[in-house]
Parts: C-alpha cells; structure tokens; sequence
C-alpha cells in the first residue's frame, strides 16, 4: 500500500494456511521477500512467499518478468533447505529476463544522470519494454529451440548499438544461457490460464500475491518514479488471466511508518536522528540490494490515495514493533499547496506543506501481543488512526518479524 518493503512476504507467509495456491501476478526477481519461521530465515525474489507452507502450490503467473538464472538458482536454495520444487508452476506467457536487459538496465541508468530512477539494475524495465514492443521471450518460448534462438538474435540485434562497453550483453550469452537452463524449467512451466481456472473451477481457494508497492505502479504510481508493472490489485487481472469478478476481498498490507528506496517522491520523509532510528530499529534495508531505505512519518494522504486506486476491503499493518519507544509519532493528514488542500498527485510539487497529527508513543515490547485489543492504550489509538487513513478496517498487525507475530482483530 506504499513504496514497497512493507512486510509482504510474512503476511502471505501467515495467510498461506488457509489457501491451495499462492499466485504471484506481476513484478520480477526486484522484488525481495524475507521470511522468518522460528530459526529459518529465508529470502525470496520471484517464488511466491507461501513457500514454506507445505500444502499450497505456487504459481508464478503471466505479468511476471523471470530472469532464468535467477529463478533456477532459487529453485536450488529452496529445494536444499528441503521444499518440495514440483509444487512451483511458472506460466508459460511469463517472460524472461536475459543478459542483455540488466546491460540495458544499467545503460539507461548513466544516460539518465542525475535524473535516474534508482532502479535495481536486474534487467526488469528492459524486459516489460520488450514484451510491450512485441520482442520479448516467454516461457512458453523454452520448448520451441528454434524459435527461441531467432527470437533472441532478433532481440539482442535491435538492442545491439546501446551494448556498447556492456559485458555478455550479446545474443550468444542469452542463448547459451536460455538452452543450457531450459532442462530445468520446463517440467514446471504450464499453460498459466488453463492451470489457475481449473483450479478455482474444482473450488480451490487461490491468494494473489503482488509485489513492490501501490505507490510504484506505472500508471499510478509517482511517475516517472515508479516500478514497470501493475502494482496494484487491478494487475492482479491482468496478470492471471482472471476476470475481476473473481477477486473476493482486497487486502492491504502498509507499514507503520514509511519507507522508500531509490529516488522520487517522498513528502514525509525524515532527514533527522528520527529517521536513523527507524531504519536502525526497522533493519530497513533492501532485502536485494541492501541500499538503505529512506524513512518518515506514515503518509495519511498516501493511504487514502492508495485505498481508492485498490478497492481495499481491509488492513494488515506491520512493524508496529519497530515504533515501540519512540516519544511521539506523526501521521500526515493533509497536503497544502498556497495554503490550499491537495491530493496525493502533488506528492512531488514544490514548495508542498504538510500537516502532521502527532500521538502519543508507548514504551511496552509487543512481541507476545496476540489480540489487537492488548495492545497498549497509546499503540490502539495510533492503529484506529492507521485504519480511518485507509478508510477500511485493521485486520491484523505484525509485532515481529516471525510467523506467528501477528495481533488479529
């Protein structure tokens, strides 16, 4: 419901229970997942977070873009730690990522200057571009060899003039690397719309996973600043292949506070000892990259622009924890501009004022709250304020970073 990094993965971890497929609908291995279970800890990219459940399957769908080497490498550290991999399907109209979109990542990073997006340089926005101008490779792609080295020469050709001082940015690298990692794949590539509908056709319960935040989608994000999908839960269409009449209840997931990675917008960002204690406490940090997020008070604005573009039913909230001992905490409620109220769109105009509502903080460690209604009197009152910003109902809140730190309504 943010930037990102709002504590996804332990929420679809936590969820996983009750579900027979866990469906990740866009995004690619950018997008960094950190579960904890007991002592195991674990980072996904692209298998979806129900992963350490044992029951539900894992479908990686269409609107994903998958870098081959990435995902075969997580297939390898999931079944060492003892993961049952047959469980993982990949649609066959995902795409993939090949060597020469990071090179062409990167590229686009040092033209752009002072002005780059702060992206994580693996090759994702590269990889969208090419399918929307029809030169992209799916994974439908891997069993047809012939029609996979053509497609790639004809890509990495096209690509070819902006290569220039790029390593392995070529068609043969792409090649190899597409031939010689196919074998593993394949088994668990599936026609994506075929396997999802016969699954809710028998009655199986499917949760749709996202990835990064609301606030990073393409088209509604704070552009140009943005991630190159469909962040929100209307992309979970289009990225399943599902009408929107089966989506049952939209659930957000929205950290106590806010955090960003890269540039862009931010407008309550905090640039103070505050802000040091967050990320410290918070251990805000890129799961990927391990680039240090920026941090600041929780934007209400934001939220309420958020809920709108979702259609959000109800609220989890996380890293509560992380607030715990701070004196007082700060909730945006209002933008102005010439001392006129303003939406979420002016997020990044100059000269834009804030209007901040403070709460009281508590002091209490929260980690064996199970109940929202234990929580302290302060921390309740600051949840209820997280809530009516969202204009939809808290549902649960992380008190830890372990599974079953979670306080539900």
């Amino acid at each position: 419901m943010q930037w990102g990094d709002e504590g996804k993965g332990r929420v679809i971890d936590a969820y996983a229970a009750d579900y027979d497929v866990i469906a990740r609908f866009g995004g690619g291995d950018n997008a960094g997942h950190t579960l904890v279970v007991g002592e195991q800890k674990m980072a996904l990219r692209i298998v979806p977070s129900g992963v350490l459940r044992e029951h539900p399957e894992l479908f990686i769908g269409g609107g994903t873009v998958v870098s081959l080497k990435g995902l075969v490498a997580e297939l390898d550290m999931l079944a060492a730690a003892g993961v049952d991999i047959t469980r993982i399907k990949i649609s066959d109209r995902a795409h993939l990522v090949l060597p020469y979109h990071p090179a062409l990542d990167r590229v686009s990073e040092r033209a752009r200057g002072q002005a780059a997006i702060g992206t994580t340089g693996r090759g994702i926005g590269p990889a969208y571009a090419d399918k929307a101008a029809r030169l992209g490779v799916t994974f439908g792609d891997l069993a047809h060899t012939d029609r996979l080295v053509d497609t790639i020469r004809g890509t990495a050709h096209w690509h070819a003039i902006r290569f220039e001082g790029e390593d392995g940015a070529g068609a043969e690298a792409a090649i190899n690397e597409a031939l010689s990692l196919a074998p593993r794949v394949l088994p668990l590539v599936v026609d994506g719309v075929a396997y999802l509908h016969e699954k809710l056709e028998s009655g199986k319960r499917v949760l749709i996973e996202g990835a990064q935040g609301s606030l990073l989608d393409v088209g509604f994000g704070t552009y140009p600043f943005v991630t190159s999908s469909h962040t929100i839960a209307g992309g979970a269409c289009i990225g399943l292949g599902l009408g929107p009449t089966q989506i049952g209840r939209v659930v957000g997931v929205a950290k106590a506070y806010s955090t960003r990675v890269g540039s862009g917008p931010f407008p309550s960002e905090l640039h103070d000892a505050t802000a040091e204690r967050m990320r410290e406490r918070g251990a805000e940090f890129g799961t990927n990259t391990g680039r240090p997020r920026r941090c600041g008070w929780f934007d209400g604005v934001a939220a309420r622009y958020a809920a709108r573009i979702n259609g959000l039913t109800s609220v989890v909230v996380t890293k509560l924890d992380v607030l715990s001992g701070f004196e007082r905490l700060g909730i945006v409620t209002d933008y102005r501009l010439a001392d006129n109220s303003v939406g979420f769109s002016a997020a990044g105009e100059p000269g834009l004022e804030l209007r901040t509502e403070w709460f009281d903080g508590w002091n209490d460690d929260l980690a064996a709250v199970r109940r929202i209604e234990d929580l302290p009197r302060n921390a309740r009152r600051y949840v209820a304020a997280l809530g009516e910003s969202f204009g939809a109902p808290v549902e649960a809140v992380s008190v830890g970073p372990e599974r079953t730190a979670m306080a539900l309504a």
